[in-house]
């Protein structure tokens, strides 16, 4: 699709204005493809009477139909056979169910620009080699899971030296190993070369409270570097500030909070997004994001909280062009943060009850004509 491919090579990741008539173009092409190929969403676009061609303004974005993402764990939909995906993934399923998605090799195509383009723009690529210790799943051909990618693929932001995983693959299941990731960073504090930490920030508190609780300190190397990705989903009530994250991380580690970066994203919406060195995060133009007010849907101003409907044209195996999440957030100017990247940035401040989720996915079940979903 080469209006996609015009979106994602654009020279400047933050310059909405600049790829408004790009994104406006791709969205357009993406959804008629979508009605065109998937039954399930074409009906959907039909019972709301949305036509891709009335996208002439950024302002008609938000009346693109919005999926949440609590459908695709309920309804298996998607615009390709699988004999022509490049691959198939899952979200990490806390809540019991699972996303199903599929990636074209179109979509993994636009991803390398934003990816590399991204993560030099925030200082994550580095050509001086490094030992990754991940806090999370070790790869394995049954999981399927995004995060899982996802974490393997940030081993590769510099020269992978080593990697080891905080969750090991046993028979059919995981079982955690902190303990070994803990005397790995004993380790690598060691070797000559940075020591990269990639994981849930949940399992990154729990190591360091662990490794306080007896008394050990690491100092690893100059240049180590600690990339925060998913959320604390299931140990929510466990969470802590980033702030206290932070602290204990340079306590514990001697990582310093300009070397802690974290990731936004979600398997139904691969976008890559950075928080910038005042933990916002910015919007790209491979997106745009827009707050929805839970009760009644519609688009909130800048500053007040509501759901997180996130918009992109990056794949054409699966319809999600616009997905609700689960997520509360809210929106600022960019020039409000002071970083100095000027496109809007998003805060997420928590997330909203499962029993609204599903009277959204079951309004979106019912535009399929399948009636309410249990």
């Amino acid at each position: 699709m080469p209006s996609r491919q015009a979106l994602f090579w654009h020279p400047r990741p933050y310059d909405l204005p600049a790829s408004d008539a790009l994104f406006l173009r791709a969205a357009a092409d993406n959804c008629a493809y979508h009605i065109a190929h998937c039954p399930g969403y074409a009906a959907i676009c039909r019972r709301l009477d949305f036509d891709p061609k009335s996208l002439r303004s950024t302002e008609d974005l938000a009346r693109i139909p919005v999926l949440p993402t609590l459908l695709f764990k309920r309804e298996a939909l998607f615009s390709m056979p699988e004999r022509r995906m490049a691959m198939r993934v899952t979200s990490s399923g806390t809540s019991g169910t699972f996303s199903r998605i599929g990636f074209d090799w179109g979509s993994l195509l636009a991803e390398v620009p934003m990816v590399l383009r991204l993560g030099a723009r925030h200082r994550l690529i580095s050509g001086v080699p490094a030992h990754c210790v991940v806090l999370g799943y070790q790869p394995h051909r049954d999981n399927h899971a995004g995060v899982t990618r996802t974490m393997y693929g940030l081993t590769f932001f510099s020269p992978p030296l080593s990697r080891t995983y905080a969750l090991q693959r046993r028979g059919t299941s995981y079982i955690p190993d902190l303990d070994g990731a803990a005397h790995a960073l004993e380790r690598l504090a060691a070797s000559p070369f940075p020591t990269r930490v990639i994981g849930f920030p949940s399992y990154l508190w729990f190591g360091l409270q662990q490794l306080e609780a007896l008394g050990r300190t690491v100092r690893l190397r100059p240049g180590s570097r600690i990339i925060l990705a998913g959320g604390w989903k299931e140990h929510g009530a466990q969470e802590v500030a980033k702030s206290a994250l932070y602290a204990a991380a340079e306590r514990v580690l001697g990582v310093p909070p300009d070397h802690i970066h974290e990731l936004f994203g979600a398997v139904e919406h691969p976008v890559f997004y950075n928080a910038c060195p005042n933990h916002r995060f910015h919007v790209p133009i491979y997106s745009r994001v827009l707050i929805r007010d839970p009760e009644t849907l519609a688009p909130l101003p800048m500053g007040e909280v509501g759901l997180i409907n996130l918009i992109s044209p990056l794949m054409t195996a699966t319809p999600t062009l616009s997905v609700m999440t689960d997520d509360l957030g809210y929106l600022e100017p960019g020039d409000a943060c002071g970083c100095g990247i000027p496109s809007p940035a998003l805060t997420i401040v928590g997330r909203v009850g499962m029993s609204d989720i599903r009277t959204c996915a079951a309004g979106a079940a019912e535009l399929l004509g399948k009636g309410e979903m249990g």
